[in-house]
Order: structure tokens, then sequence, then C-alpha cells
């Protein structure tokens, strides 16, 4: 195994493709369907990479981002967002400040998260 990823996202299909991705190259992969659910996660279990949406149900991402700060500083996180009623860039930036090294707005290639993790997680990518 490559590492240890949590994915946290609301949206169904979005949130198996990526737990899919991850763990067709390698990676141990969990998931969550809100912020509630994910730190939950974070009571048991250590994880290299943590990947959150921004606008969820239970218990939004910029909430998320801060209550996974204070558990875990080391942790890195990717925050990922389609916007709301604010846009997309607003969020990100808002959770670049709360403690995410790297943002993506949706819609996003799974090529370009999958190559944003390895640069976070530096290993040797799958052929």
């Amino acid at each position: 195994m490559k590492g240890r990823i949590l994915v946290i996202e609301d949206d169904d299909t979005l949130r198996e493709l990526m737990k899919d991705l991850f763990e067709h190259n390698d990676f141990q992969v969990d998931t969550a369907v809100n912020g509630k659910d994910g730190t939950l996660h974070l009571v048991h279990e250590k994880y290299d990479l943590i990947i959150t949406d921004i606008i969820m149900p239970e218990k939004e991402g910029l909430e998320t981002i801060m209550e996974i700060r204070a558990s875990d500083p080391d942790v890195k996180i990717i925050a990922i967002s389609g916007g709301g009623s604010m846009m997309p860039k607003d969020y990100l930036n808002i959770a670049r400040i709360l403690g995410a090294v790297r943002t993506l707005e949706k819609p996003f290639l799974m090529e370009t998260l999958l190559n944003t993790v390895y640069e976070i997680i530096p290993v040797k990518k799958a052929i």
C-alpha cells in the first residue's frame, strides 16, 4: 500500500470514482458521506491524506477542515468544491487559509486529482 486516504464526499458517484481510482493505484481508501461521518473516522484511524468536499449536509467541509486540523495538524488535506452560494474559488481560498494544502475546483479530471495526490504523497505511480 502506498498510503491511507480518506475521501469525504456527499456525491455517491464521485465518491466511488475516487475510491476506485485510488484503490486501483494501491492506496488504502476509506470514505465518508459528510464531514460528521468523516471526522468519526479520525477517532480510530490515521491518514496520510484527506480529501474533502466543501458543500455537504450534516457538517460542511470548512468546519471539517478546522476540526481535522485541531486533531491532526500534520495530515495533508485536499479541498474540492463546485460552489454553492459563493463561487468555488471563494470556498477554496478559505479552505487554503484553514489548512488545505491543495484545492481543486469541480469538475476536475481524475488524472488531475491523482497527479495532485502524487505531489502530496510522493510514491512511484502504478503503470
